[in-house]
């Protein structure tokens, strides 16, 4: 059965340009050409499309090329542990999420246990502390999303309660999509002591990381219909 552009793009409700932009990312099978020069579908294709169309609002466009990339490769497992990190990941951003909510709703920091009798932190006990990564701590401080104290001495940065608070806040709103200008006020109104704000914040990003995570669950459910079809399963 052959089927046309239009004819998937009004199930899908997008647009027959958004279906030539899915395939020029080279992750759905080629398609004949009817006599005319248009182009006609399978229900291969169909479900190439919907797969991608029911993706990436939870996985995002990388991860979704990636995963049907690995599909049409055949790496079946390959593909569903990939999919099973992005979940893993979205898991730890609402843990994350959670925390820190409880953080601002205490307005105190749990777990502030530097070691010996200092009163700050250093880059790696932040990293184990909040789960991210010195790399990324020190992006955000060239990006001017956080600044840091120095050691006099050695030059080393210093973390206190409130660095590390403004680094957990960073890394959930980035987890839940908000601009870099939005994560910015977030932390300047945090930094003047706003808590309302942040908490405010911190609580739409919960429900941002549900709606992702319901998002993913929608695309694997797409995905496996995909891989059904395909006998891959």
């Amino acid at each position: 059965m052959k089927i046309r552009p239009i004819d998937i793009a009004r199930k899908l409700n997008i647009s027959t340009s958004t279906l030539r932009r899915y395939e020029s990312w080279g992750i759905v099978p080629p398609s004949e050409r009817a006599a005319n020069g248009y182009r006609m579908y399978t229900e291969e294709h169909v479900a190439y499309f919907e797969c991608i169309w029911a993706m990436l609002p939870g996985f995002g466009r990388s991860i979704t090329k990636e995963v049907l990339r690995k599909v049409q490769r055949k790496e079946v497992d390959d593909a569903l542990w990939l999919v099973n990190k992005q979940q893993a990941r979205i898991h730890q951003d609402k843990t994350m999420a959670e925390k820190t909510v409880r953080i601002l709703e205490n307005e105190e920091l749990d777990n502030f246990e530097p070691e010996g009798k200092r009163k700050w932190m250093t880059i790696g006990e932040v990293s184990a502390l909040t789960g991210v990564s010195s790399s990324a701590i020190r992006h955000w401080e060239k990006e001017g999303l956080i600044s840091l104290p120095r050691d006099q001495t050695n030059g080393y940065r210093r973390f206190h309660r409130n660095q590390i608070r403004q680094i957990q806040m960073i890394r959930i709103l980035r987890s839940a999509n908000y601009p870099l200008e939005v994560i910015r006020q977030v932390i300047k109104e945090l930094g003047h002591n706003h808590i309302e704000v942040a908490r405010r914040f911190a609580r739409d990003s919960l429900e941002k990381l549900n709606s992702i995570n319901r998002n993913q669950m929608r695309g694997i459910y797409y995905l496996y219909r995909l891989l059904s079809l395909l006998e891959l399963l």
